[in-house]
């Protein structure tokens, strides 16, 4: 009898867990929630493969996860392997036609396939598709501001159109859907390499996405980096718009995608450490989150089961 009991007792942590989470999951469920994949997420097979059940858990539990991927890292090794020099023009890959098909096949022929299996290994639940499938993302070429002038730097594409139309048959369906952050133009017919922030933070919003978590190496957004590691857990859409120019570079796009998100119907966008395992549970589930939270501006802001104090939401 006392060695059930014992038993007994070292369970109740478990439930109080799961207890801790229902607000969560009564808040979220049947929500849509995009999921940006990358960084050190991408790379690490431990990660790897927290972040596949991350998502099966999120499907299981009665949201609706719809994962978008870039594939830096793999890219650059795949255009080393094929002796095409990467150039990049004020932090932006130049993207040749030849890299551009090395982009196409490193995405959606690796990156997305080896992600699509991960998820799979917990049953029928991942579909691959890219920008390109059923006109879900549509862009244009993109020509950055250089020193003043428009350059141009290639196949990289800028967001013209999103059509949701075969992700939301995806999730009638009880799939997982897997978007490679490619996408055709309407103007010239050419395939084109899409930010991958960018395209989830677009996605979401089509979506009507109830958040959208954007994977990243570090913490969350810090409060005055280098000079603290301080990370701020919880700001408006207008307080990060002033922040926005003195962000690192690295950070920018991932900041104005939620700040585009936020501003186009999402409820919360989230910049959470993809280095820390099940980052995704721990940002949606508990009281604690861990990352960086905007809110829109204006009274829905304050919409949460539970408040978070500034000096929560820091990566344990």
């Amino acid at each position: 009898m006392s060695n059930g009991t014992t038993r007994k007792h070292t369970a109740l942590p478990k439930a109080q867990t799961l207890i801790e989470a229902l607000p969560w999951l009564t808040r979220h469920h049947g929500r849509t929630v995009v999921i940006k994949f990358g960084g050190n997420a991408m790379v690490n097979e431990e990660l790897k493969a927290a972040f596949a059940q991350d998502v099966v858990f999120l499907r299981h539990a009665g949201l609706k996860p719809v994962v978008v991927h870039g594939g830096g890292p793999q890219i650059s090794a795949a255009l080393d392997r094929h002796g095409i020099v990467s150039e990049f023009r004020a932090g932006l890959r130049v993207t040749t036609e030849d890299a551009m098909d090395v982009v196409r096949m490193v995405l959606a022929g690796q990156v997305q396939r080896e992600l699509v299996g991960l998820l799979n290994q917990h049953g029928p639940l991942a579909v691959g598709l890219t920008g390109e499938d059923a006109h879900t993302i549509t862009a244009t070429r993109h020509r950055p501001l250089i020193d003043g002038e428009r350059v141009d730097i290639g196949r990289v594409g800028e967001i013209t159109q999103i059509d949701t139309g075969a992700i939301e048959a995806l999730l009638a369906d009880g799939r997982i859907p897997v978007v490679s952050s490619i996408a055709r133009s309407e103007d010239d017919g050419h395939v084109y390499n899409v930010n991958a922030d960018t395209a989830a933070a677009a996605l979401a919003a089509a979506l009507g996405a109830e958040t959208l978590m954007v994977l990243t190496d570090v913490e969350g957004l810090y409060e005055d980096w280098p000079n603290s590691d301080e990370v701020i857990s919880r700001l408006t859409a207008s307080e990060l718009e002033r922040l926005l120019p003195d962000l690192a570079s690295g950070m920018v796009p991932k900041m104005e995608g939620c700040l585009h998100a936020v501003r186009n119907g999402v409820t919360t966008a989230r910049v959470i450490d993809g280095r820390v395992q099940h980052s995704i549970l721990l940002e949606i589930f508990t009281d604690e989150g861990i990352g960086t939270m905007v809110v829109p501006d204006g009274p829905g802001a304050q919409d949460e089961p539970a408040e978070r104090d500034d000096d929560e939401g820091k990566a344990a």
